[in-house]
């Protein structure tokens, strides 16, 4: 089963075949960690996101619809993950930073209500910013990094940083409205 192609791989991990995965997973899996660490910076962060990748393709096995290489889906499963988590760090640390106010009762019930809301409606409208854009404005925002590192960390130029952001805050402004 080596010797097959990913696509193969693909056709029989549908029909439940586990020596399918057993093989996407050896072949794909230090490419998927190194994907998560050049973002996390952490190695066993990097792996448990990258396990968490195959369970999930796993777990998705019958409905797969790859339009692209398994090694570009896969890839972009894990940057996602990634920023899931980020983003997901970043609001344990906010609630983490609500408690005091929420023990003083300094505002209302409906206030923290509407606030959780809007803090939701931030999340998803992340969620659908494209891949890059969303990596470069999470890395930002999130990660607290300078445009100098962000470029440095992407291999890209500040220029693009700089765009990727406008774009970002651009389609933020629009869809929270």
């Amino acid at each position: 089963m080596t010797n097959y192609t990913d696509q193969e791989l693909i056709n029989s991990l549908q029909n439940g075949n586990e020596k399918a995965m057993d093989v996407l997973f050896r072949r794909h899996y230090s490419f998927i960690c190194r994907a998560v660490y050049r973002i996390l910076k952490d190695n066993n962060l990097a792996e448990d996101i990258a396990q968490e990748v195959f369970f999930g393709l796993w777990k998705k096995r019958e409905n797969l619809n790859i339009s692209t290489s398994v090694q570009a889906y896969l890839k972009r499963a894990a940057i996602n993950k990634s920023l899931n988590f980020i983003r997901d760090q970043k609001v344990k640390f906010d609630d983490e930073e609500k408690m005091p106010v929420l023990t003083n009762n300094q505002f209302s019930t409906q206030q923290h209500l509407e606030a959780d809301d809007l803090q939701k409606a931030i999340n998803e409208a992340i969620d659908q910013l494209p891949e890059k854009c969303r990596l470069v404005f999470t890395l930002s925002r999130f990660e607290e990094m300078s445009y100098q590192e962000i470029a440095t960390e992407l291999n890209i130029s500040i220029k693009t940083v700089e765009n990727q952001i406008s774009k970002a805050l651009k389609y933020l402004r629009i869809a929270l409205k």
